[in-house]
């Protein structure tokens, strides 16, 4: 059965001060995207979905994409501060994207079948996609793969953290946490989302209809933004949907500062 994996690329990393979803981790110059996509692969997803700004488009295809583009088919989203709905325009002092929940929207004509989605520079682990697929492609509900925190940490400073509430087996609501590190006092082995989430097409329409409400209420709130998690909330609370969480132990990398590269680089090479 076909799933598409949605990868958001269009955010650049303040922390980390760059373009990173390109930075080159690999031993020939891959980028972390390099190994996830061939991982999604070997998993079943037979389409990505990247989304990422139009004005990184050529710099992102020479990094990065003519190799994805040789694993899998591909289709590019372009994630525009001024794509907004009919009856908004973009105020002058906006600069930091949407969000993640604007990100999804962006790519609603590229999706064709259930999807997952990641963000690019995330390294999450093969058997994380092996489970994701074969949920996607076996059930109609909703998913998430759920992290321990201890394994999602980085020596070089804090991070955010989706920490999830947990009702047999179904996550009842995710609640952000900021600067945490091992020892922000929340137990290692919580259960964490690492925004790697299982989606169906029908959640378009719910998207869009709440980044109206969004924009009604935050429109020239230069910082505010449409967050993914907050949606998936959202559609828990207000739809009675259910959101199946698919704990697994793999270890997350990623280069949320740019002191993490080495330990990334070496991570990578070991596995």
């Amino acid at each position: 059965m076909s799933a598409n994996l949605l990868i958001m690329a269009a955010g650049m990393g303040s922390r980390f001060g760059g373009l990173k979803q390109i930075e080159p981790i690999g031993p020939n110059g891959e980028s972390i995207l390099d190994f996830s996509v061939r991982d999604a692969v070997k998993a079943g997803f037979d389409k990505a979905v990247i989304v990422i700004k139009k004005q990184i488009e050529q710099e992102f295809r020479a990094a990065c994409g003519k190799r994805i583009e040789q694993l899998v088919d591909v289709e590019y989203a372009f994630q525009e501060l001024d794509k907004l709905p009919e009856g908004f325009s973009l105020p002058p002092e906006r600069q930091k994207p949407w969000g993640t929940g604007h990100a999804v929207l962006c790519a609603r004509d590229a999706i064709t079948a259930p999807f997952a989605v990641i963000n690019a520079d995330d390294y999450y682990g093969p058997e994380a996609y092996r489970i994701i697929y074969d949920w996607l492609t076996n059930h109609d509900e909703m998913c998430m793969v759920g992290y321990q925190l201890g394994n999602t940490l980085t020596e070089n400073g804090t991070v955010s953290r989706g920490v999830c509430d947990i009702d047999n087996g179904y996550l009842t609501g995710v609640t952000e946490h900021t600067a945490l590190d091992k020892n922000s006092g929340i137990p290692l082995d919580t259960v964490v989302s690492m925004n790697m989430w299982g989606l169906q097409p029908d959640i378009f329409p719910f998207i869009a209809e709440g980044f109206e409400k969004f924009l009604k209420e935050n429109l020239n709130t230069p910082k505010a933004e449409y967050f993914l998690p907050g949606i998936i909330n959202d559609r828990i609370q207000q739809e009675g949907k259910r959101v199946r969480v698919l704990e697994t132990a793999e270890r997350w990398y990623g280069v949320t500062y740019r002191e993490d590269i080495p330990m990334v680089k070496e991570a990578l090479r070991n596995l």
